[in-house]
């Protein structure tokens, strides 16, 4: 089929590629001539594993092609996909679909015959039926225009794979349509990922924009109990590790996203659960997500606990003291800097009057265009440096695998704060370095996590906002 992709951003570049992969022919539309440029040459503007073998795989292949015309998109195929982004809104925490309502204006009056448009972007319940009326205004006399809504349920770091082997597809439609070919035309695009078993999940418009955000709302949830927990942990002093593998044997709870540590971020969860709020207001819902508030107010406080915690490992005062950060990206296996915890607490400290050195694999250029007040080195060792403390904020596999004996060397004091209780404390403490970690007291072995058969990656580790999940 010939299929189009407006916005070639992470969400948009990925479903272009990926549906090319697939076999369709795509033409992906973006209005920054830059990017498409770039996309042009088969280079992809952030980093996500794996992408941009698709990405020239398919457009040596004649496949999947780019463009900043809009006529060039009306006349290519009769299947748009809408991913573009919806960031929060500058004065508030709702979120901006102005980028969403600009390209519907710019695709479709210039459609003509039937097209169907396809939402992939997180918005907020209403978005589609508020996009249809404008449609209905501005397509041209004899036009059939009609709007679906698919979400996207993409982690960033296995963006590919969730695209070409997703665990549920979901498909909304105007419930008020009897003639709708949504389910046909969505049915057949994704007709070998559906022959693979994969649930193929219809509803109303409505029900499909609720999904992803009461999604990303749950796993917030279930990531900030058990940072509030680990708090109760660090009075107490109990394990909240242990806590955590004990009770996620619970086939109703799962081990999954009960890691503590310094929270999520990233470009998603944190602005969607805002938005989700500020959304139920304006339905005169709010009483029914004002735990949301909270869910939010416990993951910035991680951040808080982890600067706390290193001020205590450097002897209550950080001033003057050379602090090196390894992790910048707000988890592994991406570039996001988005509210990227590590960066907060690398901001807060430096302002505190620490010399802070950051070292990331990846997001050394996002993270010096966000925190150009920072230091940053070209490695772990470098970013080590006489360092008086070690941070692990991102646990970067390179990270959680490395040996002591690679940076007693550089360091001036064995001070290691671990951020996301992924290394193994023994480890570090046999080897004369001083270990903490966020969330409390630490058992001196990490154990084999239940659930933890999900990674396919070779590395064997993974984490999403504060979660690291080993097998």
């Amino acid at each position: 089929m010939k299929l189009t992709t407006i916005g070639c951003g992470y969400l948009g570049a990925t479903h272009a590629a990926c549906m090319a992969e697939l076999g369709h022919h795509v033409l992906g539309v973006d209005v920054d001539a830059e990017k498409v440029a770039r996309l042009r040459d088969g280079d992809v503007p952030f980093f996500e594993p794996g992408l941009a073998d698709v990405l020239r795989r398919n457009i040596d292949a004649g496949r999947l092609q780019f463009t900043t015309d809009y006529h060039e998109v009306a006349a290519f195929g009769s299947v748009h996909f809408l991913g573009v982004g919806t960031p929060q809104q500058q004065r508030g925490h709702a979120a901006d679909t102005g980028h969403v309502e600009a390209a519907i204006d710019s695709l479709t009056p210039l459609l003509r015959g039937q097209h169907l448009i396809i939402g992939k972007s997180t918005v907020p319940v209403g978005t589609a039926a508020s996009l249809a009326q404008r449609i209905a205004v501005l397509a041209a006399p004899g036009s059939d225009v009609e709007l679906a809504w698919s979400p996207e349920f993409l982690r960033e770091g296995f963006a590919v794979e969730d695209t070409l082997e997703p665990d549920r597809l979901v498909l909304g439609t105007d419930p008020q349509r009897a003639d709708s070919i949504a389910e046909q035309v969505v049915a057949e695009v994704y007709r070998e990922v559906l022959e693979s078993g994969t649930p193929f999940i219809r509803t109303d418009w409505a029900t499909a924009e609720l999904v992803k955000v009461a999604a990303n709302a749950f796993l917030a949830t279930k990531i900030s109990f058990i940072n509030a927990v680990s708090e109760v942990c660090e009075i107490v002093d109990a394990d909240v590790s242990t806590l955590a593998d004990a009770i996620g044997y619970d086939q109703r709870i799962g081990r999954k996203f009960l890691n503590a540590g310094v929270g999520f971020g990233g470009g998603c969860l944190p602005k969607d659960i805002r938005a989700f709020m500020a959304r139920a207001e304006e339905l005169g819902a709010n009483q029914a997500l004002r735990f949301l508030r909270e869910v939010d107010a416990v993951n910035m406080r991680r951040r808080g606990a982890l600067v706390d915690l290193v001020a205590d490992a450097c002897g209550g005062e950080v001033l003057g003291t050379n602090i090196a950060m390894l992790g910048a990206a707000f988890k592994p296996e991406s570039d996001d800097v988005r509210d990227s915890p590590a960066l907060n607490v690398a901001g807060q400290l430096a302002l505190r009057g620490a010399p802070v050195t950051v070292f990331d694999p990846k997001a050394m250029d996002n993270s010096r265009r966000m925190y150009p007040m920072l230091r940053y080195a070209e490695s772990a060792s470098d970013a080590c440096e006489q360092a008086d403390v070690v941070v692990v904020a991102t646990e970067w596999a390179e990270f959680v695998h490395m040996a002591p004996e690679e940076l007693t060397p550089v360091v001036r004091n064995r001070v290691i704060v671990d951020g996301r209780r992924c290394l193994d404390p023994g480890m570090w403490r046999s080897a004369g370095w001083t270990y903490s970690a966020i969330g409390g007291a630490t058992r001196d072995r990490i154990s084999v996590r239940p659930d933890s058969r999900e990674v396919r990656r070779p590395e064997g580790v993974r984490g999403t906002g504060g979660v690291v999940v080993t097998g």
